[in-house]
């Protein structure tokens, strides 16, 4: 009796171990590729999975949008600047059969694939296209890692350059470049304010010149505003017409 309780004893043991190892549990986020003695038989999941142990095996594969650090990437850009470039990656796997069966560690693979394109298409441009069209850029990169993933069921949603580093010596030029940028941009402002207030004096000088007495009232005014500042002399310059009809008013008549 005893004997033979012991082998019931046994046998319960191992139906409980092969029922639990015939059920799996996936969540709302998980789904399960399914083979057959080897051969690809469907995706399963959510919720409770049963599967022949020992004939059936199953892979599970995470569905949610998964956050890559690219490493900082050696970049020699089109203008022959070495720079030191890093990023991050978003994606997710849409296609689980794909991300399984396609590629051996669909994570590696994307690693690899997005340092080698960071390098490729940042090499094709200049160091001010780094620095100012940094949207254009992840644009980029983002289409042709999508592109290139999608044969591995996987969809990149974004791709951010997060830090371009540079030298000490290319940060001194480039705020030299600033500089004289500002100081070209304060002499054409300067020289267009000049132009503008020459282009005004003509026309005053063309319209005083039709009216000879506002040239007088211009003088009175001006005469007014030095006035108004008991500090300043005032120069009174005589025209020339003036002194030489005062000098026919003192001759004696004949």
């Amino acid at each position: 009796m005893p004997v033979a309780m012991i082998a019931y004893l046994v046998i319960a043991f191992f139906a409980l171990a092969l029922l639990a190892s015939a059920i799996r549990v996936f969540r709302e986020y998980e789904r399960g590729v399914m083979f057959t003695l080897g051969r690809f038989t469907g995706v399963r999941g959510p919720g409770l999975i049963l599967m022949l142990p020992y004939i059936q095996q199953m892979v599970r594969v995470d569905l949610r949008v998964i956050v890559l650090d690219v490493p900082s990437q050696d970049v020699i850009s089109r203008d022959n600047v070495s720079v030191k470039v890093n990023a991050v990656l978003y994606f997710r796997v849409v296609d689980p059969d794909k991300s399984v069966i396609q590629v051996a560690n669909f994570m590696q693979a994307t690693s690899q694939l997005a340092q080698t394109t960071l390098r490729s298409v940042l090499g094709k441009h200049s160091l001010d296209e780094m620095l100012g069209e940094r949207d254009k850029l992840n644009r980029d990169i983002q289409e042709i890692l999508d592109s290139q993933t999608d044969a591995w069921g996987i969809k990149v949603t974004n791709v951010e350059i997060k830090q371009v580093d540079i030298s000490e010596s290319m940060i001194r030029a480039i705020a030299k470049q600033a500089e004289a940028e500002r100081v070209r941009r304060a002499k054409i402002i300067n020289a267009e304010g000049e132009q503008q207030a020459a282009q005004k004096l003509v026309e005053a000088a063309e319209i005083m010149g039709g009216a000879p007495a506002s040239m007088q009232l211009r003088y009175l005014g001006a005469l007014h505003d030095i006035a108004s500042d008991r500090t300043n002399t005032i120069v009174l310059p005589l025209p020339t017409g003036l002194m030489e009809a005062l000098s026919g008013m003192r001759k004696p008549k004949a």
